[in-house]
């Protein structure tokens, strides 16, 4: 078979998605139109043009440095029709590709710090994800993450002003993202236990940890702050009793590569640690994390897995298997899914990689 046989089969496989930051699908084209078309004018020395902030964005030194131009971009969507359009197109173009569950991330606190309406944010957000149930068939889900770098009070704060669109469903879980370095996960439990003192049972659970951080944040978000599910989490790897704990829950890792790849966590995708999870039983998916900034949307994360790993037919569904049980979808979304991947398994058998 042939080596674009191989690709057909990643874009068949029927992909979960549960590490994308909207945010983080606003292409350098879309940021300038958005800016031109909403009076914003962008700092001094941002690049000039669509071309040079996207050669810009191949040079980033960390996630600190990706991040300051992750903020800044943002400030480019104003309107509900902003964040309608910009949740749609990323579905639109994910789910081109074989995704056919995506569960989002959106930062709030980044957009009302600069006085967008909390409403605005999550209502264009969520019309934006019921056009693509309709026109593409796909599940969603929306993740508020609240950001290290601003006061846990504000997390708290942000936690309560959302108390309707947790209660209405409109919002299905609680996240933390940003900078790792010296903010360990504990320091946030104030934000969790106000998510949990909602009493919304279905509201879930996540966190970035074990990115920049150590094995040990990622443990720290598991017992201190409650957390079902850990974003990135590589780092795990360093630590024996670590991986034991996430295999034995069933914890998944929502694995980025080429993010780790773009902000240094690795100079290779191949020492994306994958092979040692599998090893250990841990459940990961395969992710884009931010795509308009680090080059690639799922199926050029798992192409580039491929690339490396060269993973044959079994493993990969191993893999998107434990994506779709890691969802938080209802069981019967979940049988349907996996019944789509014994058939696109079934087609395959025979296809082995290059």
């Amino acid at each position: 078979m042939t080596v674009d046989a191989f690709t057909q089969f990643l874009c068949d496989l029927p992909k979960c998605e549960h590490h994308v930051h909207l945010e983080g699908t606003l292409s350098p084209e879309l940021l300038f139109k958005l800016a031109e078309k909403n009076g914003i004018t962008l700092p001094e020395d941002f690049p000039a043009s669509p071309e040079a902030l996207d050669e810009r964005y191949q040079r980033f030194t960390g996630l600190d440095d990706f991040l300051q131009f992750y903020y800044i971009g943002m400030n480019a969507l104003i309107s509900e029709q902003d964040f309608e359009d910009l949740a749609y197109e990323y579905y639109a173009k994910s789910s081109s590709e074989g995704v056919v569950h995506a569960e989002v991330f959106f930062d709030p606190q980044a957009h009302t710090d600069r006085g967008i309406a909390l409403e605005t944010v999550v209502n264009g957000f969520n019309k934006g994800l019921k056009r693509a149930e309709t026109d593409f068939g796909v599940s969603t889900k929306l993740i508020m993450c609240l950001l290290r770098h601003l006061p846990v009070a504000s997390g708290v704060k942000t936690v309560h002003e959302a108390k309707d669109f947790i209660e209405s469903g409109l919002i299905s879980g609680i996240g933390l993202d940003s900078s790792e370095k010296g903010q360990n996960p504990g320091k946030f439990k104030d934000i969790y236990d106000a998510a949990k003192s909602l009493g919304v049972e279905t509201l879930r659970y996540t966190a970035h940890a074990g990115e920049e951080g150590p094995a040990q944040y990622v443990d720290e978000a598991l017992s201190v702050l409650g957390v079902e599910r850990i974003d990135h989490g590589v780092n795990s790897v360093h630590d024996p009793h670590v991986l034991k704990r996430l295999a034995d829950n069933k914890v998944l890792l929502t694995v980025c590569p080429l993010s780790n790849l773009k902000l240094r966590v690795v100079d290779d995708v191949a020492k994306v640690p994958l092979r040692e999870l599998l090893d250990a039983g841990v459940r990961f998916s395969i992710n884009c994390d931010d795509p308009a900034y680090f080059g690639g949307y799922c199926l050029d994360n798992y192409k580039a897995v491929q690339e490396k790993f060269k993973f044959d037919v079994p493993t990969w569904c191993t893999i998107v298997e434990n994506g779709i049980l890691g969802s938080w979808i209802s069981l019967s979304r979940r049988e349907e899914l996996l019944n789509k991947l014994a058939q696109v398994k079934e087609k395959y058998q025979d296809l082995t990689p290059n």
